[in-house]
């Protein structure tokens, strides 16, 4: 199970917000039918946390309808969870879930649904956009990555290194997508949703009216986070020395070499430092790739990486650590994202490096709890060795943190937000 918060969620979600969202007055309900791409139950502590537990406390209600998913749909403040059977052949999968779709909004009448909501998903969104019409619903759009801008870099990529025509067909779907989500969906939705204000500015850029435009971005549940009996520990062999860590998905995209060139320049100063990668990747290639890149530096032996753990265990890892680093690599997709990394750190109190990604920019910045640094490795290293020359005073700065985040970035107050977005601005 992926070492991150959302598994703590789920062993910990209780039926309080089921229970405040049935002693609503039926008039005060709002009725929320939410179409999302990934499998049920998820994991995703945004789809969880914020329409499972936070928004069902101020009337918003969700029914959600997913993938094919592992395990048991637990209960929770959902009204209803739909989820299609689980087929071997892919395709046979994906028309099983298109046709839940289409049969849950084709089912939905105003008089039950105040709104559908669809996410990260343009074919599904058109036609939903389409039924809504006809039916007099209201339809809103959530755009929580680049979806078509990837598929298409991917697609080129491969191409170039030699690729077949299987990727020109991926090319081609992500033109089209792209084409109808920027001027047909977007534009013709009663609201769109983004996870950053970054990727606000680019959607107001690429022709969509600010005023129906809002910014959601990721953030932590607290209230779990607080519950949770972290008891901060290190590997064997490690004790006395100065630890880095990093908490997250390993996946060669997050380009973490660069973490490991800068605990090579690190070391030149503090030649005992170690570098601990919490978590794994779904590609197995990545880390044996990540390993090969620290045996070549000569520093292998100064880093291991833990593969997924059970979340209690891999905080307990991380908050035994000194430093705890959140890269995100600059460029067209990453930049337009809102990464919970740095957040979960801030939360915890944690001495912290984030690079100069947008929203990690912007929350170091309003914070003033953790290190900002350049997207290099020199500026990361210099960052580090900031902190561990004055551990107390970084651990001080670290424990404005939690209280910054619980005002700002707790999905308490998102929450109350969006719902007031949902109340004031859409129907």
């Amino acid at each position: 199970m992926a070492a991150s918060l959302p598994s703590i969620f789920f062993q910990r979600l209780s039926l309080t917000g089921l229970s405040r969202m049935f002693a609503l007055k039926s008039h005060n309900v709002f009725r929320l039918l939410q179409l999302v791409p990934e499998p049920l139950p998820t994991f995703r502590v945004d789809v969880a946390a914020l329409f499972g537990k936070y928004l069902p406390q101020h009337g918003v209600i969700c029914d959600i309808v997913g993938r094919a998913g592992k395990g048991e749909l637990v209960d929770g403040a959902y009204r209803t969870q739909a989820r299609p059977a689980e087929y071997s052949c892919r395709l046979r999968q994906e028309w099983a879930f298109f046709k839940l779709c289409l049969g849950r909004v084709l089912a939905a009448s105003k008089e039950q649904c105040d709104l559908i909501q669809v996410r990260d998903m343009v074919s599904i969104g058109l036609l939903t956009m389409l039924v809504a019409r006809c039916k007099g619903i209201r339809f809103t759009y959530w755009v929580s990555f680049l979806m078509s801008e990837g598929r298409i870099a991917r697609a080129r990529s491969a191409i170039a290194a030699g690729g077949g025509k299987r990727y020109y067909l991926v090319l081609l779907k992500g033109l089209v997508e792209r084409f109808l989500l920027y001027k047909v969906v977007l534009k013709r939705a009663d609201h769109v949703f983004v996870q950053s204000e970054a990727m606000k500015q680019l959607m107001v850029e690429r022709g969509i009216a600010i005023d129906k435009i809002t910014a959601v971005p990721m953030g932590v549940d607290v209230e779990v986070l607080h519950a949770a009996a972290i008891a901060p520990r290190r590997l064997a062999g490690w004790e006395g020395v100065p630890v880095l860590a990093y908490l997250g998905t390993l996946d060669s995209s997050r380009e973490l070499t660069m973490l490991l060139d800068a605990l090579l320049l690190l070391r030149t100063h503090q030649p005992a430092a170690r570098l601990l990668f919490i978590g794994d990747s779904p590609t197995a290639s990545d880390v044996p790739a990540l390993i090969a890149h620290a045996a070549r530096l000569g520093i292998a032996d100064a880093v291991h990486v833990t593969g997924w753990l059970p979340s209690l265990q891999a905080l307990a890892l991380l908050c035994g650590a000194d430093v705890a680093l959140s890269y995100v690599p600059r460029g067209a997709l990453f930049d337009y994202s809102s990464p919970t990394k740095l957040l979960e750190y801030l939360a915890l109190g944690m001495p912290c490096v984030g690079n100069d990604s947008p929203d990690q920019e912007n929350v170091l910045r309003a914070s003033g709890a953790g290190r900002l640094s350049a997207s290099t490795a020199e500026a990361m290293a210099e960052q580090i060795g900031i902190i561990l020359a004055d551990l107390p005073a970084a651990r001080l700065l670290a424990a404005t943190g939690p209280a910054f985040i619980d005002e700002q970035r707790s999905y308490r107050v998102l929450a109350r937000r969006l719902a007031s977005v949902y109340r004031e601005r859409i129907v």
